[in-house]
């Protein structure tokens, strides 16, 4: 393993990912602010503790009740004056449920004077949920879901007609008061009734897009859950005003402004990365390779969301999938490494952010006796990675702006 390698890329992707923390966008989003009447305090998603812990160092008025709702092991600590929730995800669970029960008893009866600050970030999709189906069925439909390589935007629109709050339906549960919605986007050009299922935000997906997802993947849906998929969204909502105060695109440019102090030329690909985890590393792999004999240092840029489609029974996840892909297009380079990590901290279910591979990693292997090809149709990117000391752990990082992948060349 390339050691200085791995060195810059580790520093360019956790120097990236501390730039778009949600502290100081939350702070220029609500500085010097004044909401009407009563303040009720909500925030959901990954980021929802370091979001509502700025909040609550810039608002000037007081919160008349509020609750925090975020992923296992997502906080460092209570918050003061809140109620905080954990529950699952990316499935939700019945603790998903039960938090957000809370949440809407806490919003029930609400006067037209009165404010729901409402501070959202990425995960919220199943953080956030009242099913409208038995929740072991919507649980399936999600593990169908993120199975068959559906992307996040598919995903999110059979979402909104399996529950009770998505796709618009809370801020109705709000009205008539007032919603101000703060958001930390995770989807692909920011759209907001995609991100965590846009609870607040009117529908652009039809009934139509919706039965047409369930059909092109064929999804096991029972006559209940066909009937939701048949029930049209809200397509205008009057009592909210939203804000997007931090995206892939700033984490992108945020990785290429470290590379650039490192020496290294930024090359920025696309913030809208949108394809099979694997066919993303390979393709990046190709473009070091093309690159590889110019005498420069490259660094190429990449942001957004692959899939991964499965077809094994391994542990990983996407962005360790794409940088185990990268390995057989960049064996015997020695001037060339690919990072790939998920901004929140968390790739998959496991422990790790992402992974690293280089121009070692192919033939390092090959020694162990693992052959790519059987591991990568196992799905078992982690365990591999393992194997060769490729897993870039992080722990939760407090933000959750999709995924960053960094392909450097060393001159």
């Amino acid at each position: 393993m390339n050691q200085k390698l791995r060195k810059d890329a580790e520093k360019a992707a956790l120097s990236a990912i501390r730039a778009v923390l949600p502290e100081e966008a939350v702070r220029r989003a609500l500085q010097g602010r004044q909401f009407r009447g009563r303040v009720f305090l909500l925030a959901v998603g990954k980021a929802a503790p370091r979001m509502v812990k700025a909040a609550l160092s810039v608002l000037t008025q007081p919160v008349t009740d509020g609750l925090v709702i975020s992923k296992y092991g997502h906080f460092d600590g209570p918050v003061e004056g809140l109620r905080c929730f954990e529950a699952g995800h990316p499935v939700p669970d019945e603790n998903s449920v039960l938090a957000t029960e809370a949440a809407l008893q806490l919003t029930e009866d609400l006067r037209e004077d009165d404010t729901v600050l409402f501070l959202l970030s990425g995960g919220g999709s199943a953080l956030f949920e009242k099913p409208l189906i038995p929740l072991h069925e919507l649980q399936d439909i999600t593990n169908q879901l993120l199975a068959c390589g559906a992307d996040i935007v598919e995903i999110n629109t059979i979402r909104k007609r399996l529950s009770a709050l998505k796709g618009g339906k809370f801020a109705a549960h709000c009205a008539p008061a007032r919603v101000e919605a703060v958001i930390l986007s995770d989807i692909l050009g920011d759209p907001l009734d995609s991100i965590a299922s846009g609870p607040v935000s009117p529908d652009t997906a039809t009934c139509a897009d919706a039965l047409a997802i369930a059909a092109k993947y064929g999804l096991r849906l029972s006559p209940e859950a066909k009937n939701c998929l048949r029930i049209e969204t809200p397509k205008e909502i009057w009592n909210v005003h939203a804000q997007v105060v931090g995206s892939v695109r700033e984490l992108c440019r945020a990785a290429g402004e470290a590379c650039r102090a490192m020496g290294y030329e930024p090359v920025f690909l696309t913030d809208q990365l949108n394809c099979e985890a694997r066919e993303a590393g390979r393709f990046l792999a190709s473009i070091l390779r093309s690159h590889a004999d110019r005498g420069k240092k490259l660094a190429f840029l990449a942001g957004g969301e692959t899939v991964v489609h499965l077809t094994g029974h391994g542990l990983g996840g996407r962005n360790q999938e794409l940088a185990l892909s990268a390995s057989e297009g960049l064996r015997g380079l020695r001037n060339a490494c690919v990072i790939s990590l998920g901004s929140d901290g968390t790739d998959g279910p496991t422990d790790a952010a992402g992974g690293y591979v280089d121009g070692d990693t192919f033939d390092e292997l090959r020694e162990k006796g693992i052959a790519l090809h059987e591991v990568l149709q196992a799905n078992d990117a982690y365990h591999t990675l393992l194997a060769v000391d490729g897993l870039i752990v992080t722990g939760p990082t407090g933000t959750n702006v999709n995924d960053v992948t960094i392909g450097l060349l060393d001159g």
